[in-house]
């Protein structure tokens, strides 16, 4: 139930052509429809790891595919967790209404799940096939989610009045800049190990984040040079 939820959620987020014919895009009904459908995925994950797995016998577990191993069942629910949330980020960053703070917390949430997926399956014997491709998704994810959060976080600071929130944001911004470059590399690797995928144009979050975290990161270096530079 859960792999069907995830790939009913696949199938939502497939970008369509506007009604104008212009562009491929994902309808704000559908991506909203996807996050209640990755949380009902975590919650047969989670189900399965707290009410199932333990009625099993040691040996029966043991002898469990890997694809089932407990680990592997909770990097699923944290991932599909981590999924809805980008999701929410990105109608975040589309509404007017959404605050810096809102965007900084899901952001964070985001690397909170994705972290906690990696820890799950970092371990595990997954050096074949769909395995190690799995690990790489997830850290391919977690390392976008850090340049989210990065990137979110210089913006609340750079609202500070004090050269050493300005200097800071920078910082931060340029964090968010590197974990961009470091996620692109581990996408490549993503899609570089068997079996081998397509990498698909950005969109969403990421089609948002990959163009406004160079772009702000230049601009507010530049600024925050000039404004203190002249000031002495």
């Amino acid at each position: 139930m859960a792999m069907l939820s995830l790939s009913q959620a696949n199938l939502l987020l497939l970008p369509r052509t506007s009604f104008d014919g212009s562009q491929l895009r994902v309808s704000e009904e559908s991506r909203r429809s996807s996050v209640d459908i990755f949380l009902k995925a975590a919650g047969y994950l989670d189900c399965a790891v707290r009410h199932v797995l333990p009625q099993f016998t040691s040996e029966l577990r043991r002898n469990l595919p890997v694809d089932l191993a407990e680990g592997v069942l909770r990097a699923l629910c944290l991932q599909a967790l981590g999924q809805a949330v980008d999701i929410q980020l990105g109608l975040a960053i589309d509404s007017a209404k959404a605050t810096l703070a809102v965007k900084r917390r899901l952001a964070c949430e985001m690397v909170k799940y994705w972290q906690q997926a990696q820890d799950n399956i970092m371990n595990l014997s997954l050096s074949h096939g769909w395995g190690a491709k799995h690990r790489l998704f997830v850290k391919w994810k977690y390392i976008e989610a850090k340049a989210a959060a990065y990137y979110y976080h210089g913006l609340i600071l750079d609202e500070g009045n004090t050269e050493k929130s300005h200097g800071v944001a920078v910082a931060s911004l340029q964090a968010a800049d590197e974990y961009l470059k470091e996620s692109k590399k581990a996408c490549e690797d993503f899609h570089a190990v068997a079996p081998l995928s397509r990498n698909p144009p950005l969109w969403g979050t990421m089609k948002y984040l990959s163009e406004k975290i160079p772009k702000d990161t230049s601009s507010k270096a530049r600024i925050n040079r000039d404004r203190y530079s002249h000031e002495k």
